[in-house]
């Protein structure tokens, strides 16, 4: 599409309690479980300086159990503005991890409201919430009490497509305090199914005066112009479009800055990018951090000759060194593969 984004408004401003805050960057870093931790925050933010990031999601319990202190160990260390996710479905609970985590560096706090699993929405918490708003209601303003930083809400539509509100529902969140809302465009039954519904993002950034962030179906700089375009929302937060690619978020923040997008890294450079992926992972959880980084080579290791036969070999790698020493072979295949 023609539009540019004017990067004079490259900004989000927000305020808690007469306090102003700024993000100098319209894209957002989800929070990923299991995935952003602080070795993939920091390959994001070679291209992404000025981004919010977010640590993995975490329970609320297991900040009070001392048990997810190191999702959120000595954030005030790295660059550029962190944001902790939290979930949880009881006020008291949030606010003491929502304290901690201020302690220890954060930016924001974000709620969890959103998150579709199972598990966590049956037990009251993540898009559980959204069936409960009385009880939302109660950990926002909890929240918004026990810190000074800005706490806001990461949510979807609704809990199916028959009840969902979402402009309602929208708005008792602003009401009951939150700086800034984050919302997915499909509803908790949708799942990832089908497609986002930017038009019901495009009518709850209508209906509220503190910014609205766009999510869902975002994987590529031109699909984040396109979204802010017909959602008119005042930023994007990008996803699972990210896993494997720590590049795009730097891309999108490029595009919506009207600055020229950096290239897409080419597969040799893939690969070492991986590669220090596994060792920095290796460095910080030992063996198990072989088996964490599995899952990332399988996503970063695409879009080449022999692609599909590395990935099966590195899933069967038995140590670190072997993962290495595959990469370093394919590396030098691609050397001197003949150009196409």
């Amino acid at each position: 599409m023609s539009d540019r984004m004017d990067g004079l408004n490259n900004k989000i401003i927000f305020e808690k309690a007469g306090r102003i805050f700024s993000l100098h960057s319209r894209v957002l870093q989800s929070p990923l479980a299991g995935v952003s931790d602080r070795i993939f925050r920091r390959l994001v933010r070679r291209w992404a300086p000025k981004s919010l990031l977010f640590t993995e999601m975490v329970n609320a319990t297991s900040l009070e159990l001392g048990h997810g202190l190191t999702k959120v160990h000595e954030l005030s260390h790295e660059q550029g503005p962190i944001g902790v996710q939290l979930f949880d479905h009881r006020p008291a609970a949030m606010a003491d991890a929502a304290q901690r985590a201020e302690q220890a560096g954060a930016f924001l706090i974000d709620i969890n409201m959103g998150c579709p699993v199972r598990k966590i929405a049956k037990k009251g918490g993540g898009a559980g919430l959204i069936r409960d708003p009385e009880m939302a209601i109660r950990i926002v303003e909890a929240v918004g009490q026990a810190v000074s930083i800005p706490v806001t809400v990461k949510t979807r539509l609704g809990w199916c497509c028959d009840d969902a509100d979402p402009v309602t529902w929208c708005q008792q969140l602003e009401q009951a305090g939150a700086q800034l809302l984050t919302v997915h465009g499909r509803t908790r039954e949708q799942g990832f199914k089908g497609q986002a519904n930017w038009q019901a993002i495009r009518a709850i950034k209508d209906s509220l005066s503190i910014p609205v962030i766009a999510n869902g179906d975002i994987t590529c700089p031109d699909d984040a112009l396109r979204c802010i375009h017909e959602t008119g929302a005042d930023g994007v937060m990008v996803g699972r479009g990210t896993m494997g690619a720590p590049w795009l978020t730097g891309q999108i923040e490029a595009a919506l800055a009207n600055r020229a997008i950096p290239p897409t890294p080419t597969p040799s450079e893939r690969l070492v990018l991986a590669r220090e992926q596994l060792q920095a992972l290796v460095a910080a959880r030992g063996e198990h951090g072989l088996l964490i980084a599995r899952k990332h080579m399988s996503w970063t290791c695409t879009g080449f000759p022999g692609a599909p036969q590395l990935r099966h070999a590195l899933m069967r790698a038995p140590t670190p060194a072997d993962a290495c020493h595959l990469i370093d072979q394919q590396i030098d295949l691609l050397k001197t593969a003949p150009a196409t």
